[in-house]
């Protein structure tokens, strides 16, 4: 095991890793998910990534209703993260931040006695996500900026302009998509978006549906 590991090429990733199935939750590369483990498969998992590559892959079950089964169907696409921050809770509970790596497609899935899940993963399609800031000049911020102040400002929330004023596209595009309050297709549809435009886009277009979609309920209400 190696401290502050960084990975610069698909390659260089471990083929065969832990998957926590996590309906609603996007994990995209250089952006930290904060997470709370109790369910003993998963502190198990998280036991042995510590002891090995810190490597865990955050996939989304496939249907809605599979969501409370032991072994629901995966998407095929999920994100690797690495474990950079972990601290025990007491009563059973882990808290662990990690770092969003690169995404993988499950090749299939490996046979295991372990009691959590393992797969193969395939980072082959997704190499761009190893070069920090890759397709950032492509994206467009003005629209990305505007839909998050029409979105702020319907939804009553508090943003720092400022804060925002100083962001990377990179950082901007993918902290939108993972706070974003959207369902699990649409958070899927962000992690598998071809690149960096193409996820800004997305987030922008489901943001105008869904301020549309709030317009039309008070209209009906009055």
């Amino acid at each position: 095991m190696k401290l502050n590991r960084t990975y610069r090429r698909p390659d260089e990733m471990p083929s065969v890793i832990p998957v926590f199935p996590l309906a609603g939750a996007l994990l995209l590369p250089r952006r930290p998910m904060q997470l709370t483990v109790f369910e003993p498969r998963y502190l198990a998992m998280l036991d042995d990534a510590l002891s090995g590559e810190r490597v865990i892959g955050v996939i989304q079950p496939s249907a809605a209703d599979d969501e409370a089964e032991a072994n629901p169907a995966l998407y095929s696409v999920g994100c690797a993260g690495r474990i950079v921050q972990y601290a025990e809770l007491g009563d059973e509970r882990c808290f662990l931040t990690l770092m969003g790596v690169a995404r993988f497609r499950v090749a299939a899935e490996q046979e295991t006695a372990t009691p959590y899940r393992l797969a193969r993963a395939d980072y082959s399609d997704f190499a761009d996500d190893f070069e920090e800031g890759a397709g950032e000049s492509a994206v467009d911020r003005q629209a990305l900026i505007a839909a998050l102040r029409a979105f702020a400002e319907a939804k009553d929330y508090k943003v720092d302009w400022d804060d925002i004023a100083s962001t990377s596209n990179e950082a901007l595009v993918n902290g939108l998509a993972m706070l974003s309050p959207y369902g699990a297709k649409e958070k899927q549809a962000m992690l598998e978006a071809a690149d960096l435009k193409s996820r800004a886009e997305i987030l922008v277009a489901i943001s105008q549906m869904e301020l549309t979609r709030g317009a039309d309920s008070l209209h009906h209400l009055h």
